[in-house]
Protein backbone atom coordinates (compact mmCIF):
# COMPACT_ATOMS: atom_id res chain seq x y z
CA UNK A 1 0.00 0.00 0.00
CA UNK A 2 1.14 3.51 -0.92
CA UNK A 3 2.65 5.49 1.98
CA UNK A 4 -0.20 8.02 1.95
CA UNK A 5 -0.66 10.87 4.21
CA UNK A 6 -2.99 10.26 7.58
CA UNK A 7 -5.93 11.88 8.00
CA UNK A 8 -5.31 15.75 9.12
CA UNK A 9 -7.37 18.62 9.09
CA UNK A 10 -7.66 21.12 6.78
CA UNK A 11 -7.33 25.20 7.79
CA UNK A 12 -8.95 27.71 5.41
CA UNK A 13 -7.69 30.78 6.48
CA UNK A 14 -8.86 34.34 5.54
CA UNK A 15 -7.18 35.54 2.68
CA UNK A 16 -8.93 39.81 3.09
CA UNK A 17 -6.01 41.58 2.93
CA UNK A 18 -7.72 44.78 3.36
CA UNK A 19 -8.71 44.23 7.01
CA UNK A 20 -6.21 44.05 10.01
CA UNK A 21 -8.15 40.88 11.20
CA UNK A 22 -7.62 39.03 8.05
CA UNK A 23 -3.84 39.52 8.84
CA UNK A 24 -4.38 38.27 12.66
CA UNK A 25 -5.98 35.45 11.00
CA UNK A 26 -2.85 34.10 8.82
CA UNK A 27 -0.93 34.47 11.41
CA UNK A 28 -3.06 32.50 14.15
CA UNK A 29 -3.25 29.50 11.21
CA UNK A 30 0.34 29.95 10.70
CA UNK A 31 0.99 29.33 14.15
CA UNK A 32 -1.28 26.09 14.46
CA UNK A 33 0.01 24.80 11.39
CA UNK A 34 4.35 25.34 12.24
CA UNK A 35 3.23 25.19 15.71
CA UNK A 36 1.38 23.90 18.08
CA UNK A 37 -0.82 21.23 15.46
CA UNK A 38 1.75 20.38 12.73
CA UNK A 39 1.19 16.80 12.49
CA UNK A 40 -2.24 17.37 12.39
CA UNK A 41 -3.05 19.59 9.69
CA UNK A 42 -2.56 20.88 6.12
CA UNK A 43 -3.47 24.39 4.96
CA UNK A 44 -5.74 24.81 2.11
CA UNK A 45 -4.57 27.99 -0.47
CA UNK A 46 -8.16 29.78 -0.54
CA UNK A 47 -6.93 32.10 -3.61
CA UNK A 48 -5.63 28.63 -5.25
CA UNK A 49 -9.57 26.65 -4.07
CA UNK A 50 -11.48 29.30 -5.41
CA UNK A 51 -9.59 29.14 -8.95
CA UNK A 52 -10.64 25.68 -9.07
CA UNK A 53 -7.23 23.65 -7.08
CA UNK A 54 -8.15 20.05 -7.28
CA UNK A 55 -6.31 18.86 -4.94
CA UNK A 56 -7.11 21.56 -2.36
CA UNK A 57 -11.21 20.66 -3.33
CA UNK A 58 -10.56 17.34 -3.18
CA UNK A 59 -9.44 17.55 0.13
CA UNK A 60 -12.05 19.65 1.74
CA UNK A 61 -14.82 17.42 0.15
CA UNK A 62 -13.06 14.25 2.09
CA UNK A 63 -11.89 14.98 4.63
CA UNK A 64 -12.57 17.84 8.00
CA UNK A 65 -11.51 21.66 7.37
CA UNK A 66 -11.80 24.58 9.74
CA UNK A 67 -12.77 27.69 8.10
CA UNK A 68 -10.81 30.68 9.70
CA UNK A 69 -12.93 34.13 8.79
CA UNK A 70 -11.56 37.56 9.68
CA UNK A 71 -15.17 39.13 9.58
CA UNK A 72 -18.90 38.07 9.48
CA UNK A 73 -18.48 38.09 5.66
CA UNK A 74 -17.19 34.30 6.11
CA UNK A 75 -15.68 33.97 2.64
CA UNK A 76 -13.67 31.13 3.93
CA UNK A 77 -16.92 29.06 5.35
CA UNK A 78 -18.53 29.93 2.54
CA UNK A 79 -16.40 28.91 -0.42
CA UNK A 80 -15.75 25.93 0.94
CA UNK A 81 -19.28 24.61 1.27
CA UNK A 82 -19.73 26.15 -2.31
CA UNK A 83 -17.16 24.23 -3.68
CA UNK A 84 -16.46 21.25 -1.78
CA UNK A 85 -18.16 20.52 1.65
CA UNK A 86 -19.45 22.37 4.89
CA UNK A 87 -16.96 22.78 6.90
CA UNK A 88 -16.97 20.91 10.56
CA UNK A 89 -16.04 23.67 12.00
CA UNK A 90 -15.76 27.49 11.84
CA UNK A 91 -14.06 30.31 13.81
CA UNK A 92 -14.40 33.92 13.80
CA UNK A 93 -11.99 36.20 14.91
CA UNK A 94 -14.50 39.01 16.20
CA UNK A 95 -16.21 36.26 18.44
CA UNK A 96 -12.96 35.22 19.80
CA UNK A 97 -11.15 38.34 20.90
CA UNK A 98 -14.61 39.43 22.20
CA UNK A 99 -15.34 36.37 24.08
CA UNK A 100 -12.30 36.82 25.74
CA UNK A 101 -11.91 40.67 26.59
CA UNK A 102 -9.10 41.16 23.93
CA UNK A 103 -7.95 44.19 21.78
CA UNK A 104 -8.59 43.87 17.91
CA UNK A 105 -5.77 44.23 15.53
CA UNK A 106 -5.39 48.25 13.98
CA UNK A 107 -2.83 47.84 11.13
CA UNK A 108 -3.97 45.53 8.05
CA UNK A 109 -0.20 45.55 6.63
CA UNK A 110 1.76 44.69 10.33
CA UNK A 111 0.46 43.33 14.00
CA UNK A 112 2.60 45.02 16.61
CA UNK A 113 3.50 42.97 19.80
CA UNK A 114 0.65 44.44 21.56
CA UNK A 115 -1.47 41.90 19.00
CA UNK A 116 0.62 38.99 19.73
CA UNK A 117 -1.83 38.02 22.46
CA UNK A 118 -4.98 38.13 20.05
CA UNK A 119 -3.15 35.94 17.41
CA UNK A 120 -2.19 33.63 20.59
CA UNK A 121 -6.15 33.52 21.39
CA UNK A 122 -7.40 32.49 17.67
CA UNK A 123 -4.69 29.70 17.54
CA UNK A 124 -5.18 28.57 20.29
CA UNK A 125 -8.78 28.39 19.48
CA UNK A 126 -8.19 26.70 15.91
CA UNK A 127 -6.21 24.05 17.77
CA UNK A 128 -8.80 22.83 20.23
CA UNK A 129 -10.85 22.29 17.10
CA UNK A 130 -8.33 19.92 15.21
CA UNK A 131 -8.35 18.26 18.32
CA UNK A 132 -11.72 17.31 18.81
CA UNK A 133 -12.10 16.58 14.93
CA UNK A 134 -8.71 14.10 15.04
CA UNK A 135 -10.37 12.47 17.80
CA UNK A 136 -13.57 11.68 15.74
CA UNK A 137 -14.54 9.07 13.35
CA UNK A 138 -15.49 11.47 10.00
CA UNK A 139 -17.28 9.83 7.60
CA UNK A 140 -15.70 11.23 3.96
CA UNK A 141 -19.67 10.32 2.23
CA UNK A 142 -21.36 11.94 5.05
CA UNK A 143 -19.21 14.93 5.91
CA UNK A 144 -20.14 14.58 8.97
CA UNK A 145 -18.40 13.48 12.57
CA UNK A 146 -20.04 9.95 13.17
CA UNK A 147 -18.71 9.69 16.74
CA UNK A 148 -15.82 10.26 19.06
CA UNK A 149 -12.81 7.89 19.44
CA UNK A 150 -10.08 7.94 21.30
CA UNK A 151 -7.31 10.33 19.66
CA UNK A 152 -4.45 8.62 17.85
CA UNK A 153 -1.04 10.38 17.51
CA UNK A 154 -0.59 11.43 14.03
CA UNK A 155 3.29 11.03 12.88
CA UNK A 156 3.61 12.63 9.46
CA UNK A 157 4.37 17.01 9.09
CA UNK A 158 2.83 19.45 8.16
CA UNK A 159 2.04 20.67 4.57
CA UNK A 160 0.32 22.17 2.16
CA UNK A 161 -3.14 20.54 0.83
CA UNK A 162 -2.28 20.90 -2.85
CA UNK A 163 1.44 20.42 -2.54
CA UNK A 164 1.65 17.72 -0.10
CA UNK A 165 -1.45 16.10 0.57
CA UNK A 166 -3.19 13.03 -0.87
CA UNK A 167 -2.77 13.53 -4.63
CA UNK A 168 -5.85 13.65 -6.72
CA UNK A 169 -6.62 11.72 -10.74
CA UNK A 170 -9.46 12.48 -12.68
CA UNK A 171 -11.03 9.36 -14.18
CA UNK A 172 -14.13 8.96 -16.60
CA UNK A 173 -16.33 6.38 -14.98
CA UNK A 174 -19.56 5.30 -17.35
CA UNK A 175 -18.89 8.59 -19.18
CA UNK A 176 -18.94 10.82 -16.00
CA UNK A 177 -15.79 12.45 -14.51
CA UNK A 178 -14.70 11.21 -11.05
CA UNK A 179 -12.14 12.24 -8.94
CA UNK A 180 -9.74 9.36 -7.61
CA UNK A 181 -7.76 9.90 -4.32
CA UNK A 182 -4.58 8.44 -4.58
CA UNK A 183 -4.51 6.42 -7.47
CA UNK A 184 -1.50 7.90 -9.18
CA UNK A 185 1.00 6.02 -6.02
CA UNK A 186 -1.13 3.30 -6.04
CA UNK A 187 -0.77 2.44 -9.73
CA UNK A 188 3.24 3.83 -9.53
CA UNK A 189 4.03 1.50 -6.14
CA UNK A 190 1.99 -1.74 -7.79
CA UNK A 191 4.13 -0.85 -11.32
CA UNK A 192 7.33 -0.78 -8.93
CA UNK A 193 6.46 -3.93 -7.65
CA UNK A 194 6.03 -5.88 -10.72
CA UNK A 195 2.27 -6.22 -10.45
CA UNK A 196 1.42 -6.69 -14.07
CA UNK A 197 -0.41 -9.51 -15.80
CA UNK A 198 -0.82 -9.01 -19.84
CA UNK A 199 -1.81 -5.63 -19.01
CA UNK A 200 -4.89 -6.99 -16.82
CA UNK A 201 -5.69 -4.85 -13.78
CA UNK A 202 -4.17 -6.91 -10.77
CA UNK A 203 -6.84 -7.41 -7.79
CA UNK A 204 -4.93 -5.60 -5.49
CA UNK A 205 -5.05 -2.47 -7.41
CA UNK A 206 -8.50 -2.11 -7.36
CA UNK A 207 -8.67 -3.27 -3.60
CA UNK A 208 -6.33 -0.29 -2.74
CA UNK A 209 -8.14 1.92 -4.84
CA UNK A 210 -11.30 1.32 -2.13
CA UNK A 211 -9.42 2.00 0.84
CA UNK A 212 -9.02 5.72 -0.46
CA UNK A 213 -12.31 6.05 -2.16
CA UNK A 214 -16.11 5.04 -1.69
CA UNK A 215 -16.89 3.04 -4.81
CA UNK A 216 -21.05 2.86 -4.80
CA UNK A 217 -22.79 -0.42 -4.50
CA UNK A 218 -23.22 -1.89 -7.55
CA UNK A 219 -20.98 0.28 -10.11
CA UNK A 220 -17.32 -1.75 -8.58
CA UNK A 221 -17.06 -2.96 -12.53
CA UNK A 222 -17.29 0.41 -13.72
CA UNK A 223 -15.06 1.53 -11.54
CA UNK A 224 -12.67 -1.28 -12.00
CA UNK A 225 -12.87 -0.47 -15.83
CA UNK A 226 -11.83 3.17 -15.30
CA UNK A 227 -8.64 2.34 -12.90
CA UNK A 228 -7.76 -0.27 -15.63
CA UNK A 229 -7.69 1.87 -18.44
CA UNK A 230 -5.63 4.23 -15.95
CA UNK A 231 -2.96 1.31 -15.29
CA UNK A 232 -2.60 0.38 -18.59
CA UNK A 233 -2.12 4.22 -19.57
CA UNK A 234 0.40 4.53 -16.39
CA UNK A 235 2.29 1.18 -17.36
CA UNK A 236 2.77 2.73 -20.92
CA UNK A 237 4.23 5.84 -19.85
CA UNK A 238 6.51 3.89 -17.54
CA UNK A 239 7.98 1.68 -20.17
CA UNK A 240 8.36 4.70 -22.41
CA UNK A 241 10.09 6.79 -19.58
CA UNK A 242 12.08 3.24 -18.74
CA UNK A 243 13.37 2.68 -22.60
CA UNK A 244 13.73 6.34 -23.63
Amino acid sequence: MPNLPQRKVGIVACSGEELPEGTLTRLAALKVLEELRPAQTVTICLPLFLAGGEGDRAFAKFYPTIAVDGCDKRCAARATELYSNKPAAGILVDEVLDRQGLAHPQSCRRLSPADQPSVDAVADAIAAEVDHLMAARWSRTEGAILELTEAKPAVSTAGCACGSGIPVTTVQVDGQSVQLMALEPILDMAYTQGLRANGELPDQILQTVQVYNQVPAGEEALYARAVGIAWREHCAKRDGVAHG
